[in-house]
């Protein structure tokens, strides 16, 4: 079924109830793939979907308009689960033209090498349907260089691609609808931030100063994925404390172990965690996914990474995870490196090595122990998790 957004604005998506990873982040909750039709004197489609999900687009389209009908295309993102039903979508529409910013332009004809009626816009072009008119954002780097968002002036609604999504596959398409919301939604939300636009705070922000000059108001936000905002205000609120790097008194202790002595040390650390009265989180990299740790690190404001050395070198899950973090490009955070071994002892400093190549907050040269930590030791890596809690979360409060 079609939904109205508001009166000739209809989203004519996708929910992919069965989707569980999109590229290695995993999407326990499914998704959608969000498009958008505007019925004016041009027809007007906002992005497409996953290649193998057009016929199901183009059928809720069809319950609207003949597809045929469409007159305009607007690709916000080249990224395939939106450009990638474009061709058979233009083979079906044979659109007049195909709206996309420079860069989108470039993308797409790499992608697709097709000759097609592109139209290249840029921030603050105008585009008239007849009763309605488009204006278009560039947003490069949120999160692909080719990215822009869309403006529908007189409904105050905006298209904002992958921006303010999260992947969710729902009955309810608002977000004003959903039982309980925003519940688990919030998290979902986070979650997307944390392992998609993490990297891009700095554009965030100047995104909202952007908008703030242009003098854009929002009464409804479409994304790309998840739900459609009718009461955007508390999605926005969210993103700028995350764009700032705002974090809480939490911290966590992130680690894997090959005979139990890291996790010993592990365990030991929570324990000062909590000692200390902070939001304290255990995550053993095998037992948890990698991108539900991301989620945590996002608002986290000490970071304690654990690792038994392996061939004179770290943990292969732990290695792993530095290597996924340091492209996400943390801040704000205090970290330390901890670990247990038996004939070679370089895990910690390599942790450290990156920690620093992150330009964290290292905030102690590490902690290590040579085959199994006895009580003694075990206490003093509680007392450290305990002083560290209070000296670099407690302590800004």
């Amino acid at each position: 079924m079609t939904v109205e957004l508001t009166p000739g604005v209809y989203w004519v998506g996708v929910i992919d109830w069965n989707l569980r990873d999109f590229h290695g982040y995993q999407t326990e909750a499914g998704s959608t793939y969000n498009a958008y039709l505007i019925i004016d004197d041009k027809i007007t489609l906002i992005d497409t979907v996953k290649k193998e999900l057009v016929p199901e687009m183009l059928a809720r389209v069809a319950e609207i308009v003949d597809p045929a009908k469409i007159n305009y295309i607007i690709s916000n993102h080249v990224e395939m689960d939106h450009s990638g039903g474009l061709p058979e979508t233009v083979a079906r529409v044979q659109p007049e033209k195909i709206f996309c910013s420079p860069l989108g332009k470039a993308g797409l004809s790499r992608h697709y090498k097709q000759d097609w009626p592109f139209v290249e816009v840029k921030t603050g072009d105008e585009l008239s349907l007849g009763k309605r008119t488009l204006t278009f954002l560039e947003t490069p780097m949120l999160h692909w260089p080719d990215s822009m968002m869309t403006y529908l002036k007189e409904e105050e609604l905006l298209f904002s691609s992958d921006a303010f999504g999260a992947h969710l596959a729902s009955s309810e398409r608002f977000d004003d609808q959903v039982p309980g919301f925003p519940g688990g939604y919030t998290y979902q939300l986070q979650k997307y931030y944390a392992n998609i636009l993490m990297p891009f705070g700095t554009l965030i922000t100047q995104l909202f100063d952007k908008v703030a000059k242009l003098g854009l108001t929002f009464k409804i936000v479409a994304p790309d994925h998840g739900l459609i905002y009718r009461k955007p205000e508390w999605v926005f609120s969210y993103y700028k404390k995350w764009a700032a790097g705002e974090v809480a008194a939490k911290g966590l202790v992130i680690y894997d172990t090959m005979w139990h002595s890291t996790e010993m040390l592990a365990g030991a650390f929570m324990e000062g965690l909590m000692d200390a009265g902070v939001d304290a989180h255990l995550l053993h990299l095998r037992s948890t996914h990698i991108s539900d740790i991301i989620t945590e690190v996002l608002d986290a404001g000490l970071l304690l990474f654990g690792s038994p050395t392996l061939n004179n070198g770290l943990f292969p899950t732990v290695a792993q995870f530095l290597t996924y973090l340091k492209g996400l490009k943390p801040r704000n955070k205090a970290a330390m490196a901890f670990g247990s071994f038996g004939w070679s002892g370089q895990a910690a400093g390599l942790i450290t090595q990156e920690l620093q190549a992150m330009k964290l907050k290292v905030v102690h040269d590490g902690f290590q122990v040579k085959y199994i930590p006895d009580p003694e030791e075990l206490a003093q890596a509680r007392a450290l998790g305990e002083k560290l809690a209070r000296e670099n979360l407690l302590s800004q409060k």
